[in-house]
């Protein structure tokens, strides 16, 4: 058994299935499926196996035929293209505290715990 995404005519996923086959779900389901894999998470596969379309499919990611990747964040956030994860202008502090991103300064803010 594997984890299967139907993807729209725009390539958004719809849903996530478990399924025996990409066969089976084209057949049983009709749409476009493409297979996923809650292992495969920033272009690598958790366990060290080989990852599969970059990130685990999710309800409203997009598909581009190389991996799926979630939607957007922020308008200033940008895809990288080896993980298929959106990154901001700046990196987040690494410094043990909460962040929460402010779109309007383009700036990390402090927030409590």
């Amino acid at each position: 058994m594997a984890h299967y995404a139907e993807l729209d005519k725009d390539n958004v996923v719809l849903r996530v299935i478990v399924a025996d086959n990409k066969e089976w779900c084209e057949n049983n389901l009709g749409g476009t499926w493409v297979q996923t894999s809650y292992n495969t998470f920033g272009g690598k596969h958790k366990l060290g196996g080989t990852p599969l379309n970059k990130n685990y499919a999710g309800v409203g990611y997009t598909f581009d035929g190389i991996g799926f990747a979630a939607p957007q964040p922020y308008p200033s956030w940008t895809l990288n293209k080896d993980s298929y994860l959106w990154e901001a202008p700046i990196a987040y502090p690494n410094d043990g505290k909460f962040y929460s991103w402010n779109e309007d300064t383009k700036t990390w803010e402090e927030v409590a715990p």
